[in-house]
């Protein structure tokens, strides 16, 4: 059943998928292709984290995942910075999209999502188990990997690849 056929769905759906992207894997489009089955239109946003301090800047996380999802007409590439449920609000969505790895990846998502909730009680949280293969991936691995130039080729789209290269220079 596909979303024209689905008597659930109502009207048009614009759904979230909020995250630092730093840099993009794998994982995360397996996660953005899959959602943007789902919904009508998927913004990925790029937050901004003050807790982290990114390898890629704002702008070259935006192009790397411009040039990931260039084939999803329905996925729009945007950024935010402050609260997420604001940035909902600010593009009348609702739905946030949150990839699950493992159980350690649900016990912060689920307190994340209850948090979003309580700030605004239209949020909701939609949890998507990535798929088997990238059960281990995370930015945070691929970022280690291309540090001591390690292949990565298998972790993260071309562009991404070639864009760690000029960021690690030894990267094979």
């Amino acid at each position: 059943m596909n979303k024209e056929t689905n008597p659930l769905h109502r009207h048009p759906s614009i759904a979230v998928y909020p995250g630092s992207f730093d840099p993009v894997t794998k994982g995360h489009l397996d996660i953005i292709h899959r959602s943007a089955k789902l919904f009508d239109r998927l913004i990925v946003a790029v937050s901004h984290n003050s807790s982290k301090t990114p390898l890629f800047t704002m702008d070259e996380r935006k192009q790397l995942l411009l040039g990931a999802t260039r084939d999803l007409d329905n996925v729009e590439i945007d950024s935010f910075d402050g609260l997420l449920v604001n940035y909902l609000r600010k593009r009348n969505a609702r739905l946030i999209i949150r990839g699950l790895r493992a159980m350690t990846d649900f016990e912060f998502e689920l307190q994340m999502a209850s948090t979003n909730r309580k700030l605004s009680e239209e949020a909701e949280t939609f949890f998507m188990s990535t798929s088997p293969e990238y059960s281990y991936l995370s930015s945070s691995i691929v970022k280690e990997i291309a540090k001591y130039a390690g292949p990565v080729g298998d972790l993260v789209p071309p562009d991404v690849e070639q864009a760690l290269r000029a960021k690690f220079p030894q990267v094979q």
